[in-house]
């Protein structure tokens, strides 16, 4: 334990980095599954077939494949991005899907009847979606959108696969230096982990009561 004390830095940065991966991949993760989302229960059936092909495929395919698909075949395809860029990519790819079927479940829990009256009273599609569904959805689907973060923080760690020194990584590289140290070390970065999903998970908890209170 005495290399992690006096290198104490290294694992702030390496858990600095996971945390970088989670938000960002988040907040596009949320952004991106609007849209998805909006296409999955649009009146185009084009888009919809195609949004739900789309998420089935991804949905179903490892994320380790992704990871391989952004990190070695975009490349040899000419698209390159640096690696925070890359792991950011194959991370929000594929949380996105999952947060797309969450958010419309979230929608199909909104009655029928509120649309309508949105429509009657001359709002678009665009509209009633911003307006009146979506602000309903998110707050219904705040659960299992916590859960799908939280899969996410714990998906950062195949990055360590491909170069990035986030928190897997890091410890990868104390435990091979310091074998006799192994559980001690494998603890120390657990403990990590565990901090950063119970936030996430306090989060969560103290927004869906905020809206319950709102929402009375």
């Amino acid at each position: 334990m005495e290399d992690i004390v006096s290198q104490f830095d290294l694992v702030l940065k390496a858990f600095w980095l996971t945390i970088q991966l989670f938000v960002f991949s988040g907040l596009l993760s949320l952004v991106i599954c609007l849209v998805l989302a909006g296409m999955r229960v649009g009146p185009v059936s084009v888009l919809r077939s195609a949004t739900a092909t789309y998420v089935t495929v991804v949905r179903n395919t490892p994320l380790l494949m992704v990871f391989i698909f952004v990190f070695i075949a975009m490349p040899r395809l000419g698209v390159n991005f640096e690696f925070l860029t890359k792991g950011v990519l194959a991370l929000t790819i594929y949380t996105s899907t999952f947060v797309c079927e969450a958010i419309r479940s979230g929608i199909n829990s909104v009655l029928l009847g509120q649309a309508e009256a949105a429509r009657a009273v001359g709002l678009t599609f665009t509209g009633t979606m911003r307006e009146v569904i979506l602000p309903q959805a998110v707050r219904a689907t705040v659960p299992p959108l916590a859960s799908v973060m939280i899969a996410l923080l714990k998906n950062t760690s195949v990055a360590a696969a491909f170069g990035l020194l986030e928190a897997t990584a890091r410890m990868r590289y104390f435990t091979n230096n310091n074998a006799d140290d192994r559980m001690l070390i494998f603890l120390t970065f657990a403990l990590g982990y565990v901090i950063l999903v119970e936030t996430v998970s306090l989060g969560a908890s103290m927004l869906e009561r905020k809206w319950k209170v709102a929402g009375r």
